[in-house]
C-alpha cells in the first residue's frame, strides 16, 4: 500500500497547524492513502489546543503498522522531543528535533520504496546552529540519499520551474553557472519529467542569465561562454532544450502554452512568477534524488502560527502529488 510520511519542519511554525487542520477536515479521509506524521504528540496535542481543534493521536512505531487515514486522528512516529512546544517563536533548542525529524523521515522513504515524503517548512536560521552547512531541504536529501546531482522544481497547473542554483548569494550565482551544471540540470529535469510526470517528450525552456539573455555577449559572456554550448550538447542528445532567452519575455501566454518546464538560473528569477500565479496553489518538488519529495511552497509563517489563519491548500496539492508519484 502507497503511504506518505509527513516531516512538519519548524515546529514553532504553521507546520504541525496544517497537518491537525487537514486531519480534522472532510477531505482527511478522502486522500485515500496513510498519511504517517513524524514527532511528538505533545507538540500536536498544545497546537490542536490553541486552533480549538479536537484532535486524537494514534502512536504507531513502524510505517508498515499505518493504515488509512481517520478523521480526526493522526498517526504519529515519535523519534525525539520537542523542547518548546510554543508557537511563533524560533528556538534554537529545537533544532535538534527538527532534524531528527527529517533524518528518519528521508531514511524510512529510502527503505520503504511505495512511500514518498512530504515535508512542512523549516527555518534555516536555527539549523545551522547544529549543522553549519545546512542551505535546505534540496540539498540536505541530496545528502543523505548520497546522490550526484539535485535539482529544485516548484510546480503549480499553470507552470512548472526549476532552478540551476538555489539558496547562495545573488553575487556567487555567475561563477556558478557553468557548461556541466547546465547539462546535469537539463539531464535531470528531462528524465524526471519523463519518469514522474509522463511527458513524453519535454519541451524545456531555458532562461539566460544577463538582462535580454545577454545580447550575443554585450551585456555579460555566461550564455555564450556556458549555457549555449550545454544546449548545444544536449540538443545532441535529442533533448528539447531552448537555447537561453531573456526572462522578460519567457513567460508569455504564448510561451506558456508550449513550455513543460522552465529552467531559471536562480532563485529569484523564475519563483516570483510562479508565486504570483499560483501562490498557495503550488508546491516544491525534489528531482534527481531515488525518493519521492514533495512540499509546500511557503515558509514557515510565526506571525499566523497557533492561529487558524493558515492555509492548507499547498500541503493538499503536495499529498496528492506525491501519492501520483509513487
Amino acid at each position: 500500500m502507497k503511504k506518505i510520511i509527513y516531516s512538519p519542519g519548524e515546529p514553532a511554525g504553521i507546520g504541525p497547524d496544517l497537518i491537525i487542520k487537514l486531519a480534522t477536515s472532510k477531505s482527511w479521509e478522502a486522500f485515500k492513502i496513510p498519511i504517517v506524521t513524524i514527532g511528538d504528540p505533545d507538540l500536536f496535542l498544545d497546537r490542536a489546543k490553541l486552533l480549538k481543534k479536537r484532535v486524537g493521536i494514534i502512536e504507531i512505531n513502524n510505517i508498515q503498522k499505518a493504515k488509512k487515514n481517520k478523521s480526526g486522528s493522526i498517526q504519529l512516529i515519535k523519534v525525539s522531543k520537542c523542547k518548546s512546544t510554543s508557537a511563533g517563536k524560533i528556538l534554537k533548542s529545537n533544532a535538534k528535533y527538527v532534524l531528527d525529524n527529517l533524518n528518519y523521515a528521508i531514511k524510512e522513504t529510502i527503505i520503504n520504496k511505495k512511500t514518498a515524503l512530504v515535508t512542512g517548512p523549516l527555518n534555516k536560521e536555527a539549523l545551522i546552529s547544529i549543522e553549519k552547512k545546512f542551505t535546505g531541504h534540496t540539498e540536505y536529501i541530496q545528502k543523505i540519499t548520497k546522490s550526484n546531482d539535485v535539482l529544485m522544481m516548484l510546480a503549480s497547473n499553470k507552470l512548472k520551474v526549476a532552478l540551476a542554483t538555489t539558496h547562495i548569494p545573488l553575487k556567487k550565482v555567475a561563477t556558478n553557472i557553468t557548461k556541466n551544471l547546465i547539462i546535469n540540470k537539463i539531464k535531470i529535469l528531462n528524465n524526471d519529467l519523463k519518469t514522474k510526470f509522463n511527458i513524453k517528450k519535454p519541451n524545456i525552456k531555458i532562461l539566460g542569465l544577463n538582462p535580454h539573455a545577454g545580447e550575443n555577449g554585450k551585456i555579460g559572456k555566461e550564455e555564450l561562454d556556458h549555457i549555449k554550448p550545454a544546449v548545444s550538447e544536449l540538443r545532441r542528445s535529442k533533448i528539447n532544450v531552448s537555447m537561453p532567452i531573456s526572462a522578460d519575455t519567457a513567460f508569455s501566454q504564448k510561451i506558456l502554452k508550449e513550455t513543460d518546464a522552465y529552467l531559471g538560473m536562480y532563485h529569484d528569477q523564475v519563483l516570483p512568477v510562479l508565486k504570483t500565479l499560483s501562490f498557495g496553489n503550488s508546491i516544491n518538488i525534489t528531482l534527481g534524488v531515488p525518493i519521492i519529495r514533495t512540499s509546500v511552497d511557503h515558509g514557515v509563517a510565526l506571525d499566523i502560527a497557533g492561529t487558524n489563519k493558515s492555509d492548507v491548500s499547498s500541503l493538499s496539492l503536495a499529498i496528492k502529488t506525491a501519492k501520483k508519484l509513487i
